[in-house]
């Protein structure tokens, strides 16, 4: 159904739900945003022990707390309306212009169109739960998500990286992010961070406060393979070490 709006009403839905984000907090002190993160932290808890029988009680009551918290938000409830009122607006257009369905011309398209072939990405976009790579030998492929609560393991020493520069993005909340790193291979990091520390390569432990780390390694413009290490999380630690 979103398909059939331009990007420049969404983003104004988008842009309207978030002064009223602001309005909320400035306003009302923070409205249900407190008790939603709380009940995020339960849920995140919970399900880091959800084998426990506390663990599975602590995650639906958070889950619940946390569902009834969103939908309290002024934010949310006008998203809530505005898709209402576009799914609206959609069936009445669909109503006065009915989709025309027309025979499938793939079969006459001339061989001067490319070629392109889907890959799996290594990891997926995940809001709970860890990820790590395989602990057999995989093909390598870049990895660019990001992620709510967690922990995420690359391990290179499993694959063989192109000879190129390959790159990690990895884009989080909280959680912790450990990347194993072959020997022979350069690397360059960019870390930012909330709240946090940083392990590079035996550097002494750096505590982030709201800040940015660039590193490194010396022959990383000269030699190949290399792998680009882009960063960004809330809350959690980074750790980079050769294997």
């Amino acid at each position: 159904m979103l398909k059939r709006f331009s990007t420049d009403t969404l983003n104004w839905i988008l842009i309207i739900g978030g002064i009223l984000l602001i309005f909320e907090i400035v306003f009302f002190f923070g409205g249900t945003i407190v008790p939603a993160i709380f009940a995020a932290l339960v849920v995140y808890f919970g399900w880091r022990k959800f084998y426990h029988l506390w663990g599975k009680i602590a995650f639906w009551i958070g889950a619940v707390i946390l569902v009834l918290s969103i939908l309290n938000l002024m934010a949310v409830r006008f998203l809530l309306v505005a898709l209402i009122v576009l799914f609206i607006i959609n069936f009445s257009k669909t109503k006065k212009e009915p989709t025309l369905l027309a025979p499938d011309s793939s079969t006459n398209r001339t061989g001067n169109e490319e070629t392109v072939n889907r890959i799996e990405p290594l990891f997926t976009h995940r809001l709970f739960g860890d990820q790590d790579t395989s602990e057999m030998a995989y093909k390598w492929r870049d990895i660019n998500i990001h992620g709510g609560f967690g922990d995420r393991l690359v391990d290179l020493s499993n694959t063989v990286l192109p000879n190129d520069t390959a790159v990690i993005s990895i884009r989080h909340m909280i959680g912790n992010i450990q990347i194993y790193v072959p020997y022979e291979v350069e690397v360059s990091i960019h870390h930012s961070s909330v709240f946090g520390r940083a392990h590079v390569f035996g550097e002494t432990d750096r505590k982030l406060m709201n800040q940015s780390l660039i590193y490194q390694t010396a022959h990383y413009d000269t030699k190949l393979p290399r792998v680009k290490i882009i960063t960004s999380i809330f809350s959690g630690d980074i750790e980079v070490v050769r294997i």
